[in-house]
């Protein structure tokens, strides 16, 4: 039951280290760059699930599915190729945007592994583990959206450089 909490740290930490770094050397901290950074991470780990929990994630899908190890080879590759695409900047807006697709069209298989108490982590715990699963995907979602593809209110930016390019003196 760990994985939500590390899956947390993980998106947090770029942003986080960037955040205690910009305020110790007095320099604008780039918002989106770091939250890109921190999104890229997380999807590099969740790929990284696919490999080494495998067998664990067939279960997550429904028995009728075929060519289940495949798909959760392919999932976990389609992972990485955007977990790698987060910190390029000229594939960084697409690769966000697809994250958020991700989280959305890979949900289903989440609900059925807890409601099945099957899977992995928490999935074990069955349907209360959705009280805690559905919230952190509606946090991932929202920081896909709103820190890595929404464009920042020139108004709202308080020392704070929302794009992706380096910010000149």
């Amino acid at each position: 039951m760990i994985t939500p909490i590390i899956i947390l740290v993980l998106l947090t930490s770029p942003l986080g280290l960037a955040f205690l770094i910009s305020k110790v050397i007095g320099s604008k901290l780039n918002l989106r760059k770091y939250s890109l950074w921190g999104l890229g991470v997380a999807f590099v780990f969740f790929s990284i699930g696919h490999v080494v929990k495998a067998e664990g994630m067939v279960n997550m899908l429904p028995p009728w599915v075929p060519y289940r190890l495949f798909i959760i080879y392919v999932t976990g590759a389609l992972e990485l190729v955007v977990g790698i695409a987060l910190f390029i900047p000229k594939f960084q807006n697409f690769a966000a945007k697809s994250a958020i697709v991700i989280f959305v069209v890979f949900f289903p298989a989440n609900i059925y592994a807890a409601l099945n108490a099957t899977g992995l982590g928490g999935h074990s715990w069955g349907a209360i583990y959705l009280l805690i699963r559905t919230p952190l995907q509606l946090i991932l979602i929202a920081w896909a959206y709103f820190l890595c593809i929404k464009k920042p209110d020139a108004a709202s930016s308080n020392g704070i450089e929302r794009s992706s390019r380096l910010v000149s003196g």
